[in-house]
């Protein structure tokens, strides 16, 4: 992809295939923020592969709360422990068409706002490295639209004054 291209579209491994069988799949995650220093940052996990940044989430298990599932996820893709987890942030759903499983998929992600007090992460080995990065930088280095606008809504909740109020107790 060419320096500055940015897609502009949901995460697609291919484009959705209307020929193709589609399944539903639930994701839950976090925007992890840390408020140690001159503002909050956000973590941002680079996935190799895909060479792009992006949120910590993964799939919901069966019988798993989306608070649960994103906790759980944040702690296995992130290595922290130390999370509090708090009110959601947002819901973005997308569709694409997987090649290796031969069948679309259309995905809906949950969001939650989190904190940590932890600076060092230890990221899962799909990805090579992370960023603490400053809100409005963390929105313009992920990649797709849907991840762009769950950034926007974490910058607006943390610009709001009653919820600074609440991540400060």
């Amino acid at each position: 992809m060419p320096v500055g291209h940015r897609r502009s579209m949901a995460p697609l491994n291919d484009p959705f295939r209307p020929d193709a069988p589609i399944v539903p799949e639930l994701a839950a995650g976090a925007v992890v923020i840390r408020d140690d220093g001159p503002g909050v940052r956000i973590l941002l996990l680079h996935l190799k592969d895909e060479d792009r940044w992006c949120l910590p989430k993964g799939h919901v298990e069966a019988g798993e709360s989306l608070a649960a599932a994103a906790l759980r996820e944040v702690r296995e893709e992130t290595g922290l422990d130390d999370i509090t987890l708090g009110r959601e942030v947002g819901e973005v759903a997308y569709r694409f068409y997987s090649p290796k499983h031969r069948r679309n998929v259309h995905k809906t992600a949950v969001y939650f706002l989190a904190r940590t007090a932890q600076s060092t992460v230890r990221p899962e080995p799909i990805f090579d490295r992370y960023e603490w990065s400053e809100p409005a930088r963390a929105q313009d280095l992920v990649r797709y639209d849907t991840d762009r606008t769950i950034v926007a809504s974490a910058r607006r909740l943390l610009d709001d004054p009653v919820h600074q109020d609440r991540l400060k107790s």
